[in-house]
């Protein structure tokens, strides 16, 4: 175990931390933790963005220009400013950090290899070892040679820039970033959802563990509903696994059956992941990477939420100078997430309490503050904000240029894929479910007038969704409704629209959104100056007086943004080779509704939980200890899959498991199940630069006499092979595929004179004869060729030189 390097990575991580707090008190005075959550995404950020750009010319020199930036602009602020920070909410959040990131390595030391099968860590890991061996940016193609790489490659940046900081060989890198990525994640979502909650009225702590627990640990509700069937009679079991469409082999037969795999495959057609089975896969891959600064916008967002109107020019800096930077970070590290910056800036902006039409010149804001008779004023409110949102989006684009014009690759979109059934629907997200709709009836119910009109309407939501044949729309719209109602509806009633109902002195003189209701002097201590407004932040929880609200806050944007998401992959998709119809839209975008909810839920469910509130009935009096009990069934209920797993795990027994030794090695597998490849493999990663090599091309399985080499060459050193993956097909087409794949047989296997012309054409250095290769295409002999002789041989290996000054080209055909 290289408890070294774990001690160097965690050191440079928490350093990382401590240079982003100045930087984070900055942008976030208003926030319970000062922001200090995000402060390592924010570092990061700073460092990844300044590398990006430096990395186009020289990436030997874009970790150091990157750090330049970052303590030049730490020594900045310190200098201007007087940083005040909470000992200890800072020791709280080094503290998550800590534990989060010595859980992941505990988790990876018993099964750190980047086997081929169950996932893509043959692409990650190629990915990384491309780009430590790339002089500039992008990466060549390490399965597409002398082309640059069309994917998504921003996280994998992040993890290399570490990698070359801390000097560290590439097979340990990959766990340690990997572990890096789960702690900055559920560090995040510690600091957002602390935040919210202590903002009305909750223990930040609280709210902040809550947080931790859905986002990093809860699982969907798979598990436990198999192991309640097991445990029901046969034909009661038999009846609920039908009703939620729920198989009735598996761990419904008996924790023995338990596979930590299945409860990823709910929706038929689909991948459903979750954080906590995500990091136990082990993938370092893009729909992981982008988490922390999702929520890093999100809480951006949040900044943005609680800064008063009259702070015109804090507000629009939040927007339109700190955002988009993060928007083309997103768009680089996993595309996937970019759109959702501007339908979160969209949302927050329509539902803060500052009216987004004031972010406009002056001239431009008097004019959408007064709109004409066709227009409405909440209508001109949230087309402002889609402006803002959209204007995010374009100046995300441009930050990230080279990424859109050079690397990433075309897709087309399409209508109306197969839908999700209800049960599986209820299942995937039942865990939020459970908390969101209890947590809206508490503030809807004490609202409603007309009980018959609201039911009517939210019948008809439910019919539009069952003739639709859309359960989703039924199942979520409603959601959408309540939660938006209760935001806009609140704010007509508190007045906190435009104009003459604000105090002269910009300060809102009714309660924000997310804030107490309060007298004057209260409102100086939540929304004054910054001075005051951050030493307000920094209070404990335990300090504040609880709040009387009847508005929701920043957890219901979240709430309805991730609602919206689920109801889009309904209706649209990304066409692509990566998977039939949906399968990918929905695995990369329940993700990140996953990360929004987990957020929401935790400070939703401190609020039902904690918060007396004897004017409601659903949280007054009798029913709080209910709602405790409740609680405590649902965390423990969402717990059982990590119990199994993690069980699993520190227990298997396998070809790639380490639980007798612990390693942080990711390749060292290789030499157990691949011995007779394993020394040309080392012996290949320790060329210098990029030579091209040409290998059998393939796929996931890496089962060498059945022919299925699974390019492990190229994806374990990045050393660049002619033809890779299948993966290419999506990225290039499958003509460009196909084209090279028979170039790459007429190598092999073709006459000398087009074997030679095409070993020119690529550029070929090393020619790859392994067993893949020899079953693929039978005996290979490239020797006879002028210029190509044997490089280094092994019993099962066979790797040649190609001297491309002495190879002799054929006559064109």
């Amino acid at each position: 175990m290289a408890y070294g390097l774990v001690a160097l990575w965690l050191v440079v991580y928490l350093a990382l931390l401590l240079a982003g707090v100045p930087i984070a008190a900055t942008l976030f005075p208003r926030l319970a933790d000062r922001g200090l959550g995000v402060a390592l995404p924010l570092s990061a950020a700073i460092i990844w963005l300044t590398g990006y750009w430096i990395g186009q010319f020289s990436l030997a020199l874009a970790v150091w220009a990157g750090l330049l930036t970052l303590f030049g602009l730490v020594i900045a602020l310190v200098y201007v400013r007087d940083v005040e920070i909470d000992a200890r909410v800072l020791a709280e959040t080094v503290g998550v950090f800590t534990v989060a990131f010595l859980f992941l390595i505990a988790i990876r030391a018993v099964d750190p290899a980047v086997h081929p099968l169950g996932g893509e860590k043959f692409l990650d890991f190629g990915l990384l070892q491309s780009l430590l061996r790339a002089e500039t940016l992008p990466p060549e193609d390490m399965w597409f040679a002398d082309e640059p790489v069309k994917y998504y490659y921003g996280g994998h940046l992040l993890a290399s820039l570490l990698t070359r900081l801390t000097g560290t060989e590439p097979q340990f890198a990959y766990n340690l970033a990997l572990a890096g990525f789960y702690a900055m994640l559920v560090t995040a979502a510690y600091g957002l959802a602390g935040s919210i909650t202590a903002d009305r009225g909750s223990p930040r702590w609280l709210g902040g563990l809550m947080g931790v627990f859905f986002v990093g640990i809860a699982s969907n509700l798979s598990t436990p509903s198999r192991l309640l069937i097991w445990q029901l009679p046969d034909g009661l079991g038999g009846f609920v696994a039908g009703l939620f469409s729920m198989p009735v082999e598996g761990l419904a037969t008996g924790t023995q059956a338990f596979s930590y795999w299945d409860a990823s495959r709910i929706i038929g057609g689909t991948i459903n992941e979750f954080p906590l089975f995500a990091w136990l896969n082990g993938d370092l891959h893009a729909h992981m990477m982008s988490t922390p600064f999702l929520l890093l916008v999100a809480t951006l967002l949040y900044s943005y939420y609680r800064t008063p109107e009259a702070e015109v020019t804090r507000r629009r800096l939040l927007v339109l100078a700190t955002l988009p930077p993060l928007a083309g970070l997103l768009a680089v590290v996993n595309t996937w997430s970019f759109p959702s910056v501007g339908g979160l800036t969209l949302l927050t902006l329509y539902f803060a309490p500052s009216d987004p039409r004031t972010l406009a010149p002056s001239p431009i804001a008097n004019r959408l503050a007064r709109p004409d008779r066709w227009t409405s004023d909440e209508l001109a409110r949230l087309a402002t904000a889609g402006a803002v949102g959209v204007l995010v989006v374009v100046i995300g684009v441009v930050v990230s240029g080279p990424f859109w014009f050079g690397t990433a690759s075309g897709r087309s979109l399409g209508l109306f894929p197969d839908r999700s059934a209800l049960g599986p629907l209820v299942t995937v997200h039942g865990t939020f479910l459970l908390v969101f709709v209890p947590y809206l009836l508490r503030y809807a119910l004490p609202k409603v007038e007309n009980a018959g009109r609201v039911a009517v309407m939210l019948l008809l939501v439910v019919g539009i969704g069952v003739l639709s044949k859309a359960p989703a729309v039924a199942l979520f719209a409603p959601l959408i409704a309540v939660g938006w109602a209760l935001n806009r509806l609140d704010a007509g009633r508190a007045g906190r629209a435009t104009g003459a109902e604000r105090t002269d002195g910009g300060r809102d003189a009714q309660p924000t959104n997310g804030t107490a209701r309060a007298t004057d002097g209260d409102a100086e201590q939540l929304l004054g100056s910054e001075e005051t407004a951050g030493a307000a932040a920094t209070e404990s929880a335990d300090e504040r007086q609880p709040g009387l609200l009847s508005e929701l806050g920043f957890e219901s944007v979240l709430l309805i943004a991730g609602a919206g998401l689920v109801v889009l992959v309904e209706f649209l998709y990304v066409k692509e080779q990566a998977g039939p119809g949906r399968m990918n839209t929905v695995f990369k975008t329940y993700m990140q509704v996953w990360v929004l909810w987990g957020v929401a839920a935790g400070a939703a469910l401190t609020d039902l939980v904690w918060r007396h509130r004897p004017s409601l009935a659903l949280s007054g009096g009798r029913w709080k200890p209910t709602l405790r009990i409740f609680a405590v069934v649902l965390i423990a209920a969402t717990s059982i899959y990590g119990g199994l797993a993690l069980t699993d795990h520190f227990t298997a027994e396998g070809p790639t498991s380490q639980t007798d030794d612990p390693t942080l090695n990711a390749t060292l597998f290789v030499g157990t199940t691949h011995a007779d490849e394993a020394p040309a493999i080392r012996w290949l990663d320790r060329q210098p630069g990029r030579p091209t090599i040409v290998s059998a091309p393939g796929g996931y399985r890496w089962n060498a006499p059945m022919g299925h080499g699974a390019s492990a060459a190229a994806s374990l050193t990045g050393v660049p092979t002619v033809v890779g993956w299948h993966h290419e097909i999506g990225y290039r087409g499958e003509e460009a595929y196909e084209r090279r794949a028979s170039d790459v047989r007429t190598i092999y296997t073709g006459p000398s004179g087009d074997q030679a012309r095409l070993l020119t054409e690529y550029n070929v250095s090393y020619v790859y004869v392994g067993p893949a290769e020899r079953t693929t295409y039978g005996p290979v002999d490239v020797a006879q060729l002028e210029g190509v002789t044997v490089a280094r041989q092994w019993d099962e290996v066979t790797i040649y030189r190609v001297d491309q000054s002495e190879l002799t080209a054929a006559e064109p055909l």
